[in-house]
């Protein structure tokens, strides 16, 4: 019985890359090395360093945006489209029919969508796009039911909840 060690996949990877490449991650792995410092005290003291210049961009980025007034073309603008709650129950009724057609369409159906996953995926997608056509209407009324039965609660800050 042979055994074959099998290779050092780091080793080969490293070995398949550029010489200058290699030369140069050696060098930034032999610069963090520390004689009496361990290995997890290096990385964390390295970690601390990649936190503090994270923070000071993005403290420096807070300025820019603090400095820069609301009207001027160059100022950041966040839009947040908050979904209704109709349009939420719409999606769930959607949902609902989608689960209702695929059950409905036939199981052995290979020589309309195909054989295998794929056939079982354009089935299932087929059934998507029917539920939501069918709730894009009046649907069946589960949205509308829903919709009665949780009123939209506006709280304070004015954001629908």
């Amino acid at each position: 019985m042979i055994v074959t060690p099998t290779p050092d996949v780091v080793l080969g990877v490293l070995e398949a890359a550029d010489p200058a490449t290699q030369r140069a991650a050696t060098a930034k792995l032999d610069a963090l090395k520390s004689p009496d410092a361990g290995f997890a005290a290096t990385m964390d003291a390295e970690v601390s360093k990649a936190a503090a210049t994270a923070r000071a961009a993005a403290d420096q980025s807070t300025a820019k945006a603090a400095a820069s007034e609301p009207g001027s073309p160059g100022a950041p603008v966040q839009v947040i489209k908050a979904s209704s709650p109709t349009d939420v129950y719409r999606k769930f009724e959607a949902f609902v029919l989608q689960v209702f057609v695929e059950t409905m369409l036939p199981k052995q159906s290979e020589d309309l969508f195909g054989k295998g996953t794929a056939g079982t995926v354009w089935r299932s997608m087929m059934a998507e796009q029917l539920g939501n056509q069918l709730a894009q209407g009046k649907g069946i009324g589960i949205a509308k039911q829903l919709a009665a039965a949780h009123p939209a609660v506006r709280d304070d800050s004015g954001k629908a909840g």
